[in-house]
């Protein structure tokens, strides 16, 4: 029988890295990956570690408008996301995260 739990994050922030290999739009094809890993150096940067979870997504039905990122709970999406993007999604984040900082 599973255990049910609270989120342990503030955040979680998923990266969608589906990858088409050029036969359909993907959330690949605008370095999903570089995203991925830049918003991870983010949370370490920013003391967040604990708060805020970066995570891979597999396909969110939203190819088409992709790179895709969704900050859950918070209900925000971003669409159309590329590596120079990022700062306004560290924004979202620091945002939602300040109120739960010390």
């Amino acid at each position: 029988m599973p255990t049910q739990n609270q989120i342990p994050y503030v955040s979680h922030v998923y990266v969608c890295t589906n990858d088409r290999k050029g036969e359909r739009k993907s959330c690949a094809d605008n370095n999903s990956q570089l995203v991925k890993s830049t918003l991870k150096d983010a949370v370490d940067e920013n003391g967040w570690k604990g708060k805020v979870r970066i995570s891979t997504s597999g396909c969110m039905g939203l190819c088409a408008k992709g790179s895709n990122v969704m900050v859950y709970p918070q209900n925000v999406w971003f669409s159309d996301v590329s590596p120079d993007d990022l700062d306004e999604i560290v924004s979202t984040v620091e945002r939602i995260v300040a109120p739960e900082s010390p």
